[in-house]
């Protein structure tokens, strides 16, 4: 079995973080999203890997170059113009030639056990298997009807009192080779409003597989927030950067953390950190390599990402700060998202004084 990520979305719902990086490459405890998707991928031995892309295409291939500083193999496709889920997929039939197809979005953050998904596609014996998740509000996704295990409608992001069903379909999908003799060459075509609606019109077997297993797709800053804070309680299974030690507490490799501290957990602290004499710091908050915390800062339930320097004294609460800001000394930031052209622009931060 091969995979394809899908990785060329703009993600406009999670500005101004995607700003300066594509959505698979936002920051998640330390690492961009992207990357938990292919972890995952290795631990379940999917080796063979291909990533479209789009927006900012480079960054993405910079991070994960060939693939095997994560133990796979990685090639890229590159959309000038985005074709849509499917025709992205579509122009990579020859690198699945007759293998069973894996498409999981490198945008979501998921522990899904790959072998039983299989497991179920080969014994249900169709062309396709969605895996599927139960959610709170179906508005916000693709829901499906079920009759035992195949699938018989589908609904794009219904009205909160239209919905038919609180199953998601989380973009997580098997496909055999004959699924690309539903997909034409060379145009945008999309999996949810074309290809799913129209092997039912056919009369052929779509399966969906209700996963037990955690699944969020990371769509808009709270959302983004409570995937963090997830991963932090161990509500999802990840490989979290660092050294865990007791009251939840990650440190990174060469961490200077200051006696005269206040560490309360959960709380990760990347690579090459310091944390200065008299900051206090409330978990959750995750703290990204090369930052620096200074003097007294206090730091409640905050996302930093690498490259970060709070000053002196300051306070942050609910908070999420990108990559190589600098956060004046004495500066009050509640519920803020700072991204570093934005801060200098805009001069968020009103210092204790005033």
């Amino acid at each position: 079995m091969k995979a394809m990520i899908l990785a060329a979305g703009l993600g406009t719902r999670l500005r101004p973080l995607t700003n300066t990086v594509s959505k698979p490459m936002v920051q998640m405890a330390g690492r961009p999203c992207m990357e938990h998707t292919v972890r995952l991928l290795a631990r379940h031995g999917i080796s063979e890997i291909v990533v479209n892309l789009h927006y900012l295409p480079e960054i993405i291939r910079e991070h994960f170059g060939d693939g095997s500083k994560f133990g796979v193999s990685i090639t890229y496709s590159y959309e000038d113009v985005l074709m849509g889920t499917a025709g992205g997929f579509k122009r990579l039939e020859k690198f699945f030639e007759d293998e069973t197809a894996l498409i999981v979005s490198g945008d979501a953050l998921t522990d899904i056990d790959l072998i039983n998904f299989y497991s179920f596609h080969k014994e249900c014996k169709g062309v396709a298997t969605l895996a599927l998740k139960r959610v709170a509000d179906p508005t916000q996704y693709g829901v499906v009807v079920k009759d035992g295990e195949r699938i018989v409608r589908f609904q794009e992001k219904p009205g909160i009192n239209e919905a038919v069903s609180s199953l998601a379909n989380t973009g997580i999908y098997l496909f055999e080779p004959a699924i690309f003799d539903e997909i034409p060459d060379g145009v945008f075509y999309d999996f949810g409003r074309q290809v799913f609606p129209q092997l039912l019109a056919k009369k052929k077997a779509v399966y969906g597989y209700e996963m037990k297993e955690y699944w969020c797709d990371v769509g808009d800053l709270s959302v983004y927030r409570e995937a963090h804070y997830d991963m932090l309680a161990g509500v999802v299974e990840v490989e979290l950067p660092g050294k865990r030690f007791d009251a939840n507490i990650w440190l990174g490799q060469r961490v200077a953390v200051h006696p005269d501290t206040v560490l309360v957990g959960p709380v990760l602290i990347g690579d090459n950190c310091t944390v200065e004499a008299g900051a206090r710091i409330y978990g959750p908050v995750i703290l990204g390599n090369n930052s620096r915390i200074g003097r007294n800062a206090v730091i409640k339930r905050g996302i930093l990402w690498n490259n970060v320097i709070v000053g002196e004294e300051a306070e942050l609460s609910d908070s999420i700060v990108a990559e190589g800001c600098v956060v004046p000394a004495g500066a009050l930031v509640k519920n803020e998202v700072l991204e570093k052209e934005e801060l200098s622009l805009r001069e968020v931060a009103a210092t204790k004084e005033e």
